[in-house]
């Protein structure tokens, strides 16, 4: 649909005091319209009030109000003003066809200069007479360019020739005394070079953000290889563990096939002489057997009495009703599963032990923040200790402090990366340890999740650990650590504890979701009559050998 603009003219939009378009434009009572600042500034130096158009004395003194229509209508002239002089500037300096003379009649030869006076454009020949009549050489000379009309005020017929910084647009000469006479107006050589030094700024800008681009591709690259060289080393790692146990695995299942078939051979050999024995005292009571029924069936009385002598011998009266060939294979299959699983847990913790002094490799200096401190807290000197005072501390409030909660973070936080620290928990019988994002609620009471920004782990009572995983997790350790190490792999979202002193796994977070810094989090808890006094410490980090 055609703008309103299209059939109204600038003039009727242009105060009649600063001869430019309104700017917030009022209506007096008698229905002439001004900009609200000029009619306002003709009143205050003019008495009486008046209308400088009709004269019009206005008493009292009207209140002003801005014509919304008027001015969203001055509003659109503007803009389209900037946007028609910002088009004309494209089309001029993007036009790569060659200007021919305008004056040739025949052949057309390759224009040399253009005139802004003429609006002509000029090859060598016809250009002659600027180098040489006295009217002419004052005609302003410009490399040739494609409609020459574009490059004239429509209102002044006069080159453009300024540039208005107030309204971003070329005028003439007599914009300057007119319509733009308030304005900012600089050459537009000047706005020129002004702004294409901006644009060779910019252009410097955007090279180098392409150079770090390239760089951070390259960087994404090499961290890919390195990637892959770390996948390829723990594929390597994991197979010759996984082989190591394996082979485990089947030189004790072989050993016990082995002993299960040498007793059951012993049995058998045992069997074997039972049995011979067995058959023999059988062949004997069988030829008993066949003399007593002969001699039962004689009638000879003097026979039967003298061969009964020489069957008095008893027969073999070896009792066999206790004997066995018993297989007992109970606590075989335990005995092995045991002897691998002390071979299993051998590997466990070489295995640990190499983790350890994997992660052991990130460490930092963490030095505790005593601006977030709780005042319930004794901070040392040196940052690296931290106990429950005797007495709540008078100490500046400030967002970063923990209010309720005895708790203090350490002073670096981390946004990227891995990074490990260890802390002497010793013999206390309360604490905590771990992580905590930087927008955690530090006011009242806390309660310790990942959802809240806390990855931790605590011991209450002595002996039970947990891991503060929302619902907390009960954790069953061998050996009570001293020592305590935490590492924090940013990227993969993990979070692992591990007893340093005897290289075991405590507990790990995964899966973790990570947003902006992670802070060192340390409580020590409160005393407990003394049996938990002693401080945290954060302790240097010894690689193990």
């Amino acid at each position: 649909m055609t703008s309103a603009c299209t059939f109204l003219s600038e003039e009727q939009f242009r105060c009649s005091i600063c001869l430019d378009v309104f700017t917030d434009p009022v209506s007096v009572p008698c229905g002439h319209n001004f900009c609200k600042t000029c009619i306002t500034h003709h009143w205050d130096v003019n008495d009486p009030c008046e209308c400088p158009m009709c004269k019009n004395v206005l008493n009292p003194r009207p209140e002003l109000h801005v014509n919304t229509f008027i001015s969203e209508m001055a509003t659109k002239f503007r803009r389209s003003a900037l946007m028609k002089t910002r088009s004309l500037s494209v089309r001029s300096s993007s036009s790569t066809e060659e200007v021919l003379c305008d004056v040739c009649t025949k052949s057309k030869a390759k224009a040399l200069k253009s005139c802004l006076m003429c609006q002509t454009s000029y090859c060598e020949t016809h250009l002659e007479p600027h180098h040489r009549v006295p009217g002419l050489k004052k005609h302003e000379l410009i490399d040739p360019v494609e409609n020459l009309e574009d490059r004239m005020c429509k209102s002044h017929d006069r080159p453009l020739e300024l540039f208005c910084k107030t309204d971003q647009m070329c005028v003439c000469v007599s914009c300057t005394e007119s319509d733009h006479k308030p304005h900012r107006i600089v050459p537009l050589m000047e706005e020129y070079e002004g702004r294409k030094a901006k644009l060779a700024e910019t252009e410097a800008d955007i090279q180098t953000m392409i150079q770090e681009r390239r760089l951070k591709i390259k960087e994404i690259k090499q961290s890919v290889k390195l990637s892959r060289d770390d996948a390829d080393a723990e594929k390597s790692d994991s197979v010759q563990v996984f082989r190591s146990l394996i082979w485990s695995v089947e030189r004790e299942l072989a050993e016990l096939l082995d002993f299960i078939e040498e007793k059951q051979k012993q049995r058998e050999k045992q069997a074997e002489g039972f049995i011979k024995e067995l058959q023999e005292e059988i062949s004997e009571l069988m030829k008993r057997g066949a003399e007593v029924e002969q001699l039962s069936h004689t009638e000879d009385h003097l026979q039967f009495l003298q061969s009964l002598p020489s069957l008095n011998p008893a027969p073999p009266t070896k009792d066999w009703t206790e004997v066995r060939v018993h297989s007992s294979y109970e606590g075989t299959i335990r005995r092995a599963v045991a002897q691998l699983e002390e071979t299993f847990s051998k590997e466990v913790k070489k295995q640990l032990e190499c983790e350890l002094k994997r992660v052991q490799q990130y460490a930092v200096d963490v030095t505790l923040d005593p601006d977030t401190a709780s005042p319930k807290l004794i901070l040392s000197d040196d940052g690296k200790q931290v106990k429950y005072g005797d007495a709540k501390q008078v100490l500046p409030d400030n967002p970063k402090r923990f209010s309720t909660c005895a708790c203090v973070l350490g002073k670096e936080g981390f946004s990227a990366g891995r990074f490990y620290y260890e802390v002497q928990v010793g013999e206390k019988t309360k604490w905590e340890v771990g992580v905590a994002r930087e927008s955690i609620s530090r006011k009242g009471h806390i309660t310790l999740s990942p959802k809240n920004g806390f990855w931790a782990v605590w011991l209450r009572d002595g002996s039970e650990y947990r891991a503060l995983a929302g619902p907390s997790v009960l954790l069953s350790l061998k050996s009570k650590p001293q020592k305590v190490g935490v590492f924090v792999d940013y990227e993969d979202g993990l979070v692992s504890f591990y007893d340093v002193d005897a290289a075991a796994h405590i507990y790990s977070f995964i899966g973790c979701n990570f947003i902006g810094k992670l802070f060192p989090y340390f409580r020590p808890c409160n005393p407990d009559n003394g049996k938990n006094s002693a401080p945290l410490i954060v302790s240097a980090v010894s690689v193990l050998i």
